[in-house]
């Protein structure tokens, strides 16, 4: 109920206190998650078929199922995180054009078009041309797709963790990893060896990244804010330590492990391992990363 009219605006403040406990929870992670999967399976897909345009023209249809089917899900755990869920609509008819949100809505609504175009041409027409058109107007959207999350981070007032330089980087070595674990699987055995190899070298060297940034921030970011030092004692010797370093393990340290075996002993159902290893352990270290500076109070 409204407690006070500011008469210089005639603005009702109805709330003036911190929100308590976590806002951003699991929902959140699943948008990222299944995000970083369907822009992620994009990028790959025209890396393969511009490389190997003769061995990956079975993907075309699946990989374009596969994107819809993970954007469909990012944006269904959009919209019900909403606390206005059914006013979504006001994003394209009364647009802030200052909000991530808003940016990000306009970006994947594009992307979802691009995308249903694809199948369109690739199932109903047969066209490999048209679709191969649209696939490189699709990867150069999917980018700013990814980015816009990280941009909706950094506008987190107080959320010295997230910043939008190295979260950028995060979505789109989250999209990677999501993208090639998910190639992996996707095309199994289909893959001649020279294919495996280059998409377990994809992997290894993205979860290689982003296991060296987690770690960049781990030591020299409580170098930065008292605020970090303080987010971070909850990954350091707190409730959360099992689960970031399980997340770190799973994600990024058994996938690099698996790759190198992979190479090493070219025995490449090594990577099967790795890729779901990858996309389990992704999930995990995004929550993590998304939770940790909720707990802080800022009152």
């Amino acid at each position: 109920m409204a407690h006070e009219i500011i008469a210089a605006t005639n603005a009702v403040v109805v709330l003036d206190v911190a929100l308590p406990g976590i806002v951003w929870g699991w929902i959140i992670t699943m948008n990222m998650w299944a995000k970083s999967i369907g822009t992620g399976i994009i990028f790959l897909t025209f890396f393969l078929l511009k490389k190997y345009p003769e061995q990956t023209g079975f993907i075309r249809f699946p990989a374009v199922v596969v994107s819809i089917v993970f954007i469909h899900l990012f944006l269904f755990f959009t919209v019900i995180d909403l606390h206005q869920m059914f006013r979504f609509w006001h994003i394209f008819f009364h647009p802030h054009m200052t909000s991530a949100i808003t940016i990000g809505a306009w970006m994947a609504t594009g992307f979802v078009g691009l995308l249903l175009g694809m199948a369109y041409f690739i199932y109903m027409k047969k066209d490999t041309v048209m679709y191969d058109k649209l696939l490189g107007y699709t990867v150069i959207l999917a980018v700013p797709v990814t980015l816009y999350t990280a941009g909706l981070m950094a506008q987190s007032t107080a959320r010295e963790l997230w910043q939008m330089p190295t979260e950028s980087a995060q979505m789109i070595l989250a999209a990677l990893i999501a993208g090639t674990a998910t190639m992996i699987l996707l095309g199994g055995n289909k893959f001649n060896d020279a294919i495996k190899k280059d998409l377990g070298i994809i992997l290894g060297l993205s979860a290689l990244a982003a296991f060296i940034l987690y770690m960049a921030e781990l030591i020299f970011g409580p170098m930065k804010a008292e605020e970090v030092a303080a987010v971070l004692e909850y990954i350091k010797g707190g409730e959360y330590t099992v689960m970031f370093w399980m997340g770190q393990l799973l994600a990024f340290i058994t996938p690099m492990v698996l790759v190198c075996l992979s190479l090493k002993k070219q025995s490449y159902y090594l990577l099967k391992i790795a890729a779901v290893s990858a996309l389990i352990g992704l999930w995990i270290s995004k929550h993590v990363w998304l939770v940790i500076p909720q707990l802080l109070s800022m009152s």
